[in-house]
């Protein structure tokens, strides 16, 4: 398997904040959990693989979050990867609670966000947070009350650089007044392209843009769409087309698709490879366009 690296030159690499070179097709570690993401996952070694596996191909963001459980992908991460290899970035978020089974309910109060960073520390065995993210802005907490705390976290050392996620262009702009913001993780891909906006003002101010759920792809893959084709003359699925999409869409995208597999994880890392035409990026772009 050793053969099959991530294509670096062709999918790039971005700066997270400045300091961080990270290539940018990462790997997202919500799915090595169990089922309705809570608990231990069905193969436990096989995730343990797919962590191993991701370093292997070259992949040097990995991201997670306290909640994926909850506790468990952390847990897993540095079991399968500590110490960690030089380079590595492991960004990581709080300020979402788990009452159970696909269930998540925000909680941003001061003191629930700074346990959940020191408990952080301690389950990824590291000194400091390379990317802490708040996986939500709690509306029951004042904004200010929260983003105040990331600030004095990383005031202290324990957060190297801060991230938000699920914000609009204004809520971006308020929280910089108080820290800077190097990486926005929202919900984006070819089927659902919703925060076109925040997207453009990432790439504006050299942020990081996170998609989350990247390999959403809709009726764009079925018979005759965009990716359909693509994926026919390209030898390849339309969800490695969706994700060779999104990484030429903008320089600042960071696609962490994820997987429990180490075949899919290959598959992902395929596509960093693939190369669109301008009419196959264009008719993608165009079908999926949010007022199309």
């Amino acid at each position: 398997m050793a053969e099959n690296k991530l294509d670096a030159a062709a999918s790039g690499t971005f700066r997270i904040g400045g300091d961080l070179e990270v290539n940018r097709l990462g790997f997202g570690a919500m799915r090595i959990t169990g089922k309705g993401i809570w608990g231990p996952p069905q193969d436990r070694e096989e995730c343990i693989r797919v962590l191993r596996r991701t370093v292997e191909v070259g992949i040097n963001l990995i991201d997670t979050a306290d909640s994926y459980g909850p506790f468990v992908s952390e847990e897993l991460i540095a079991e399968a990867l500590h110490p960690y290899p030089r380079g590595l970035v492991i960004a990581t978020k709080g300020g979402l609670e788990r009452p159970g089974p696909d269930q998540w309910t925000p909680n941003g109060h001061p003191k629930h966000l700074r346990a959940t960073c020191e408990a952080s520390l301690k389950r990824l065995k590291v000194d400091v947070i390379d990317l802490w993210q708040l996986h939500r802005i709690d509306p029951e907490i004042p904004a200010e009350d929260q983003i105040g705390t990331l600030a004095d976290l990383r005031r202290e050392g324990k957060i190297r650089h801060v991230g938000l996620s699920e914000v609009t262009v204004e809520e971006i702009e308020a929280a910089r007044r108080e820290v800077p913001i190097v990486t926005v993780q929202n919900r984006y891909n070819v089927a659902d392209r919703e925060w076109e906006s925040v997207l453009d003002y990432c790439e504006k101010e050299s942020i990081g843009f996170i998609p989350w759920f990247p390999l959403g792809v809709g009726k764009l893959a079925e018979s005759g769409g965009p990716l359909a084709d693509a994926a026919r003359r390209l030898e390849t699925t339309p969800s490695a087309v969706a994700l060779a999409w999104l990484l030429r869409r903008s320089p600042v995208m960071l696609p962490i698709p994820g997987t429990s597999k180490v075949k899919h994880l290959d598959e992902n890392v395929a596509a960093s490879a693939l190369r669109l035409t301008d009419e196959e990026f264009q008719a993608i772009a165009d079908a999926s366009a949010p007022d199309a």
